[in-house]
């Protein structure tokens, strides 16, 4: 099985340990389950938008560096809201801005986190290119 060399906090190593009695158990299990759980939720989350909604949502993340600080479904709104507002980017994909912006109140938190990184994701992604993004919002 490959290897991960993972950078936690201090608490999050105490947590590890209580948890499964050592550091390295406690990774083998936590990093697998977080990339399912991850695909499995980007996978409902991509069922409720239209192809141009989810255009739109990760156009509205280029260029930007996601913080976890900022990983709040408020933080997402203002994003998404802001790339429609100020580059039209709804209209260049086709989204309806109304029912994008009512989808995304929907979320929770979480919800908002796992589309926020999958769609910064794309950009950092060695696939990244305007071709790709249609396989990229099909993908999964």
């Amino acid at each position: 099985m490959p290897q991960v060399a993972a950078r936690i906090s201090d608490e999050q190593e105490k947590w590890l340990k209580d948890y499964f009695r050592t550091k390295s158990a406690g990774a083998e299990f936590i990093l697998p389950w977080a990339v399912d759980t991850f695909f499995r939720a980007i996978n409902s989350l991509k069922a409720m938008f239209t192809g141009p909604e989810l255009k739109t949502i990760v156009e509205a993340h280029k260029d930007m560096r996601l913080m976890p600080d900022h990983t709040r479904l408020s933080y997402l709104m203002l994003r998404v809201l802001d790339a429609c507002d100020t580059n039209s980017l709804h209209i260049r994909n086709g989204a309806s801005r109304s029912s994008l912006e009512a989808k995304l109140k929907r979320l929770d938190d979480t919800q908002a986190t796992a589309l926020m990184v999958w769609a910064s994701a794309f950009w950092v992604s060695r696939n990244c290119s305007a071709e790709n993004l249609d396989e990229y919002i099909k993908a999964y």
